[in-house]
């Protein structure tokens, strides 16, 4: 979670215009990720700074814990570290990748994919087997928290429904199918919203 000296990862806005900037969901996250998690390109700044600098692109991870046609879903609460995302819902976990794993200066896939590991743990406890796939990146460029952030969406496809939640913050932790889910779109995040409205292709 966040605190006063972290440094997150980043990428130049610059760069991902030059590799097709997009709005919401984009399913070719191919075409991004060799560019985005090579090691010149990617570097840490300090966390109060790149949330109020829309030139540069922090790199979340998004992770949509499934199971069946059922996904995770939870709301915030008082002790987010996202103030401004408090008492939404939300089905994604993940966040800010720092620089306890790796060299402060970048990372490739592999620092990536152990920093992913890291930021679901400290939220959830998945007591099953369980794939982790990558299926889309995400942006969402008209809110002030989306302007500073691109999303890298994950499927955790889990052999059973067994997660405990490890964070204060996350209360109402349930799977739910699609309806659901749907039932309860003007109360999630704007990120949730877009996965919901693509659930079906992101779950394939």
């Amino acid at each position: 979670m966040g605190h006063p000296n972290e440094n997150v990862l980043v990428v130049r806005r610059s760069l991902f215009d030059e590799l097709g900037s997009f709005h919401g969901l984009n399913f070719e996250p191919e075409r991004y990720l060799a560019a985005l998690l090579s090691r010149g390109n990617n570097f840490f700044l300090p966390r109060d700074q790149a949330e109020n600098d829309p030139t540069h692109k922090q790199i979340i991870p998004y992770a949509l814990i499934a199971h069946g046609d059922t996904v995770l879903h939870y709301v915030r609460g008082k002790k987010a570290g996202e103030q401004r995302l408090v008492a939404k819902g939300s089905i994604g976990i993940g966040g800010h990748m720092n620089d306890t794993d790796e060299s402060l200066f970048a990372w490739d896939e592999h620092a990536y994919r152990a920093g992913v590991e890291r930021e679901v743990n400290e939220e959830i406890r998945i007591e099953t087997p369980f794939e982790d796939r990558i299926v889309a990146l995400l942006n969402d460029d008209t809110t002030e928290v989306g302007r500073v952030h691109l999303g890298i969406v994950h499927v955790f496809r889990l052999a059973e429904p067994k997660v405990q939640k490890r964070e204060a913050m996350i209360t109402n932790l349930a799977f739910r199918n699609r309806d659901e889910l749907i039932a309860l779109r003007d109360n999630l995040e704007t990120w949730s919203q877009l996965c919901v409205d693509s659930l079906e292709r992101l779950l394939r």
